[in-house]
């Protein structure tokens, strides 16, 4: 009898020890790091971001489902998402957030003072208080800039070049993103007067607004429409290009997405190099870098985009200088 106890004993000691082993194995492989990715846009948007995020991710060693896990949280240009979609990633205790815009790096911020966070941004992070300095960001924030705030009245120079005999123009911002439209809006007001025009503010934060928008435009004789550089306005892409053509106004905006979807012309940071910076980042705290000791990096390379075929249709004639300056001409 009690030799077959004994056995049992054994039996079940060998067994816990079997079952021990996989835990034991797992145990000792490292988990593989999960990376946060907060955005106010949709992943249909950002196809050409994403494409650059992984490309960098790659450059820095690391391959999405092979060594780094990414969770992905968009607002779907809902701006009021994000503390939400922010908390979730702290909660799931990510590695390293990368937040994708101006408002996505406030939501991040707001819910975590210890997780490292890489934002990539159109405004000056230390106007807006993201960070103490550009070359010593401290606390857990760094990341990129981009010049599309910056080169706001540059838009507007390229419009009128398009259009010397036009005197009115308008400029389209989103007021729900405060950190972005009014820091767009205090970089164009002085310009106008240097070029002689008179320029008109509207508003749009829904896609409702974009009647009033167009038919205010109309009123206004307007000769031409500055979009601002603002998520929302990329997620509409599509349909604020068709609507620029229907309404006869020619606009130019930050984004490449809107002169390919049949906009006149876009001009801002090039996101290939800009979301490569970011990504650079991202691997630089994977492999044990503090977001502190990381300067905040300028993303300088602007592209300039025309839509030759939608200047045909709006009878307007590029001049051959202005077409000659062009990274990429559509026909």
């Amino acid at each position: 009898m009690a030799s077959h106890i004994g056995r049992r004993k054994f039996l079940a000691t060998l067994g816990g020890a079997v079952a021990a082993w996989p835990l034991a194995a797992r145990a000792q492989q490292p988990a593989m790091p999960v990376i946060g990715f907060v955005s106010n846009a949709s992943p249909e948007v950002y196809a050409i971001r994403l494409r650059a995020f992984r490309q960098g991710l790659k450059e820095a060693g690391y391959v999405e489902g092979k060594n780094v896990e990414v969770e992905y949280r968009w607002a779907e240009g809902q701006n009021n998402r994000l503390p939400a979609l922010a908390a979730e990633l702290v909660h799931r205790q990510v590695a390293v957030i990368a937040a994708s815009s101006t408002p996505s790096a406030f939501a991040a911020k707001a819910a975590t003072a210890t997780i490292p966070i890489v934002f990539g941004v159109s405004v000056d992070p230390v106007k807006v208080g993201l960070v103490a300095s550009l070359n010593r960001p401290g606390g857990n924030l760094t990341g990129v800039t981009n010049l599309n705030v910056e080169v706001e009245p540059k838009r507007l120079e390229l419009l009128h070049e398009l259009l010397p005999a036009a005197t009115t123009i308008a400029m389209l911002v989103n007021p729900t993103s405060p950190s972005t439209a009014e820091p767009s809006s205090r970089t164009l007001q002085a310009a106008p007067r240097a070029l002689g025009l008179q320029l008109h503010v509207l508003h749009a934060s829904t896609e409702r607004d974009f009647d009033t928008v167009f038919a205010t435009l109309v009123q206004l004789r307007a000769g031409g429409l500055v979009i601002t550089a603002d998520t929302f306005f990329l997620a509409h892409s599509e349909q604020l290009a068709a609507l620029t053509v229907r309404h006869a106004v020619p606009t130019v905006y930050a984004y490449r997405p809107f002169a390919a979807a049949g906009g006149l012309m876009s001009y801002g940071s090039d996101q290939i190099e800009y979301y490569r910076l970011v990504d650079n980042y991202v691997g630089r705290i994977l492999k044990g870098e503090k977001p502190a000791d990381l300067p905040v990096q300028q993303s300088t390379k602007v592209e300039l985009i025309i839509n030759l075929k939608t200047a045909k249709a709006l009878g307007i004639t590029v001049p051959l200088p202005l077409s000659g300056r062009a990274d990429e001409v559509i026909e």
